[in-house]
């Protein structure tokens, strides 16, 4: 039996597939051996990441995930601790890699929509005493995924950097949906992540681009870094053909994300409107909803079954009656209300 054809997709916004704008551009990129930094468009990738971070240098990987852990390997010795939120990516969702591949350890802390604070930095540094972890990293996450695409505050970024680095600890920012958090804010990328370390910025998700993301810091932390992307067999040879699908995506893609977070907003006042379904549809800062269906009685997999066989939407489960819908480049016109009709039918079959 074939599974439900696939229509409106609010799984992630990962799954967007290359423009034929961005196709041509790839087709037309010129290559070269970028493991011996001689790939030209692997090179103005580099270049324009790092500028527009404000930035000295910067290095292409293949993925999100890799740039977290690259980074921390730069910056972390076994037995290190980095402080992260209780949600964060690296801690729930990257197998394990900062204590498997650096041998780093894990200090999750709570905190309202995927944010901490400054205090709760300073309560987690651990004394310097030689029995115990020594605190190394600070990590944040521009947006929260999981806390629903929250943005954190200009404010509260340079709070927490400000104790981190009164301690001496490095600072990271995972930057995944980094460029949502710029458009919805209104404040220059560069501003943003002045206060940081190390950051990276994808290319994958909301920017459209097949694969790739860039981490950038100062010039001895990517020299460094280049050595880890090494080990952790990141290098890709002539991987000029996909940094263009970067380079592309930057100049077409960054202000057009408006579109998703006013879709994601139109999605969430809807479904707020469909009675057994709870969330605040006024905290959607950018592309991401994240609802509760228990009011239905059923779980978040017999939801999200019934909306993909009968309207063809698929969500995403995140627990037993949590889902969530992310917007981006390939939602159709028509894709919201269609999304809406959905739920709504989902809803009726008690």
């Amino acid at each position: 039996m074939s599974s439900p054809k696939i229509v409106v997709d609010l799984y992630s916004d990962t799954i967007t597939r290359p423009t034929a704008e961005m196709r041509r551009f790839m087709c037309d990129a010129e290559v070269g051996d970028e493991q011996q930094r001689e790939d030209p468009t692997v090179n103005l990738l580099q270049d324009t990441v790092a500028n527009l971070l404000g930035k000295e240098a910067a290095l292409f990987l293949p993925s999100g995930t890799m740039c977290n852990q690259v980074a921390f390997a730069v910056h972390c010795r076994p037995g290190d601790e980095i402080i992260l939120h209780e949600l964060a990516h690296p801690y729930l969702y990257e197998a394990g890699g900062p204590s498997a591949l650096i041998g780093a350890v894990l200090h999750p802390l709570p905190g309202a929509r995927g944010r901490f604070t400054a205090d709760q930095v300073r309560a987690a540094l651990r004394p310097p005493v030689h029995y115990m972890n020594r605190s190394r990293v600070v990590s944040v996450e521009q947006t929260a995924n999981i806390a629903g695409g929250a943005c954190w505050p200009l404010a509260q970024l340079r709070e927490v950097c400000e104790v981190a680095d009164a301690a001496g600890l490095a600072t990271h920012m995972d930057g995944a949906r980094l460029l949502n958090a710029v458009v919805a804010m209104g404040i220059p990328a560069r501003d943003m992540v002045a206060s940081f370390d190390s950051v990276w910025l994808d290319l994958s998700k909301g920017l459209g681009a097949p694969v790739g993301a860039v981490l950038v810091g100062s010039r001895a932390f990517i020299e460094d870094a280049w050595r880890y992307k090494q080990r952790f067999g990141g290098s890709m040879r002539q991987a000029g053909m996909i940094a263009a699908a970067g380079l592309y995506a930057l100049a077409h893609h960054v202000d057009r994300l408006a579109d998703d977070h006013a879709r994601a907003r139109e999605l969430a006042a809807g479904l707020a409107q469909i009675a057994g379904l709870s969330l605040d549809a006024g905290a959607v800062e950018t592309n991401i909803v994240i609802f509760d269906v228990a009011g239905l009685g059923i779980s978040a997999e017999t939801f999200g079954e019934r909306t993909l066989a009968s309207h063809g939407v698929r969500f995403t489960v995140l627990g037993d009656t949590l889902a969530r819908a992310v917007t981006h480049l390939d939602i159709r016109d028509d894709g919201i209300a269609r999304a809406l009709d959905a739920a709504s039918a989902a809803a009726r079959l008690r």
